[in-house]
């Protein structure tokens, strides 16, 4: 028998109607990412899309306001999971140190958060194409702009500064942000599209921050 404090901490399973609403979701999700990497995202249609998984378009708007929103699902789903990261953070930790270890220590459970959605393999093939879609990059990096405000409040409200009076938190973030930004370029352009390369890339180039800004980069 349960106990009231079981009872609240149980969290509840979601019912057969709303498992149903994920299925379909999820699966014109695969079916518009699969369309978007391998037809392209401009030559894509909700049409089609809908056709896939033989719903109407009315179905697909249900669920997405746009073929970009769409796109762009899984990508904020993962942003997403790395601000909640950067919250769980010990209070101890300085802000870099607190922003690199929630980068480093939850990739392995943002990897198993896209797999319930979609495919990972098929996450990083659509990242690409984001990369290589100037109108989905465009709305790829306002929101990611978006998140970095989050972010900096997030650390601002860690040690107790106010964020806008003190350009700190701002700083910090956009410097981490340009890391990870020009990781997921270098990356996007690789062969190795894994979790692990895009971690290990990651951490890399973290570690060239201190020697990039006040090192001295002459060759002998």
């Amino acid at each position: 028998m349960k106990t009231a404090e079981t009872a609240r901490t149980t969290t509840p399973r979601p019912g057969l109607r709303e498992l149903k609403k994920q299925r379909t979701r999820d699966a014109l999700l695969r079916a518009a990412l699969e369309l978007f990497t391998t037809r392209g995202f401009e030559r894509t249609t909700v049409d089609e899309i809908t056709e896939a998984c033989d719903v109407s378009q009315r179905t697909f708007f249900r669920y997405f306001a746009s073929k970009e929103d769409a796109a762009l699902f899984v990508t904020r789903l993962v942003h997403r999971h790395y601000v909640e990261a950067v919250r769980e953070r010990p209070a101890h930790e300085a802000p870099l140190e607190a922003l690199r270890r929630a980068a480093m220590e939850s990739w392995d459970s943002i990897g198993e958060a896209i797999e319930q959605v979609v495919p990972l393999e098929l996450h990083m093939r659509a990242y690409r194409a984001i990369e290589s879609t100037p109108a989905l990059l465009a709305v790829h990096l306002r929101h990611s702009m978006e998140v970095e405000e989050e972010i900096a409040r997030v650390i601002a409200e860690r040690e107790g500064l106010d964020v806008d009076a003190d350009p700190r938190p701002r700083l910090v973030v956009a410097m981490f942000g340009a890391v990870v930004r020009v990781t997921e370029q270098r990356w996007s352009v690789g062969e190795d599209f894994s979790i692990t390369a895009i971690r290990d890339l990651t951490a890399a180039h973290l570690d060239q921050v201190g020697p990039a800004l006040t090192g001295s980069w002459r060759a002998d």
